[in-house]
């Protein structure tokens, strides 16, 4: 059948489906269906506050919290460490431990922001160079570690729910693509790791079954170690519903690298793509997340812009202005609410 379209030159018919296909992203940024996130890994706080920091704008003090939702902010990332007073952990004052948690949940919620609990799975901080066992975990056969991945993180769902602040999404450890709970759970045993993952998931669910299910890695922009790390979790039946990418340029590469891979994670997975960490290039890391192809939750979160890097307070606690008032622009720009 002869076609009934108009013979416009093809330079004509570039810019109609230009314009179509911007039009489209324009629209599903402002669609209320994708939940967009503009987050920030706060787990400092407590400490910078028994330090005595006061956190301030323009010279006016306010809680933190409260500063970072005025200015675009919806989403706070916590970190969560098993037994942080132990001789080899993180704080004898029990930092980043559960009761802190629950403390700082209390905040987050009052606030009316969502909530995304960082399970580090030790007593210290875990990262792709340590992924140190906690000192109650080390002598476990490897199904009674299982077991205890388990039970601690329904436990701590648990304390949670029961003062009504359930976390919105959980990572199941942090920063994992060399594997965790070393050596049982390296990614060199990657059925090992599958299943200490799905025994967290499941703990995660049995009890809030609503809570959605991070899985992050340190591969900003690395394309192929992603997919390596993502397809041998999948292969092996691990359930989960977003994508977290750490991106820090240093290791990670370039932002065009880092936009070329989380592009194509997002075509190729049915999982959300975010990056769950990240401090510098604020606008530019945050224009990629947003402007992603798929999936149903867009966004990032910064780590610890209180106190750390490329900080959006400085150490007396006075805001930056000129990186604070990036955000509003940036929830304006995407109708992050």
């Amino acid at each position: 059948m002869k076609s009934m379209l108009p013979s416009f030159p093809i330079s004509i018919l570039s810019i109609l489906f230009l314009f179509q296909s911007n039009s489209f992203a324009s629209a599903n940024q402002k669609n209320p269906s994708v939940e967009k996130i503009i987050g920030a890994d706060i787990s400092f706080l407590p400490q910078l506050e028994d330090e005595g920091i006061k956190f301030s704008v323009d010279g006016k003090q306010g809680d933190a919290i409260q500063i970072l939702k005025d200015h675009g902010f919806n989403y706070i990332r916590l970190r969560i460490f098993v037994n942080p007073e132990t001789d080899s952990g993180y704080s004898k004052k029990g930092y980043c431990g559960l009761e802190q948690t629950k403390q700082m949940a209390k905040r987050i919620k009052a606030a009316n922001m969502k909530f995304l609990l960082d399970f580090h799975y030790s007593d210290y901080w875990a990262d792709p160079g340590k992924q140190f066992k906690p000192a109650a975990w080390k002598k476990l056969s490897f199904d009674d570690l299982t077991k205890a991945v388990h039970d601690y993180t329904k436990n701590v769902m648990t304390e949670l729910k029961n003062q009504g602040t359930s976390p919105d999404m959980v990572q199941i450890g942090n920063e994992i693509n060399h594997g965790m709970l070393w050596p049982d759970g390296s990614f060199t045993q990657p059925d090992n790791l599958a299943a200490l993952l799905k025994a967290g998931i499941s703990a995660v669910k049995e009890v809030s079954p609503s809570t959605k299910i991070m899985l992050h890695i340190a591969l900003g922009g690395e394309n192929a170690e992603s997919r390596q790390w993502l397809d041998a979790m999948i292969s092996r039946g691990v359930d989960f519903d977003v994508i977290g990418e750490s991106y820090y340029p240093q290791w990670h590469g370039t932002l065009d690298s880092l936009k070329k891979n989380l592009t194509d994670l997002s075509q190729r997975y049915k999982q959300s793509v975010v990056v769950a960490e990240y401090t510098q290039h604020k606008t530019e890391v945050n224009d990629i997340a947003f402007s992603l192809p798929k999936g149903n939750i867009k966004g990032t979160f910064i780590w610890e812009p209180l106190s750390t890097w490329e900080e959006i307070f400085d150490k007396n606690g006075e805001s930056i202005d000129d990186l604070l008032n990036i955000y509003p622009a940036i929830a304006k720009k995407y109708a992050v609410k």
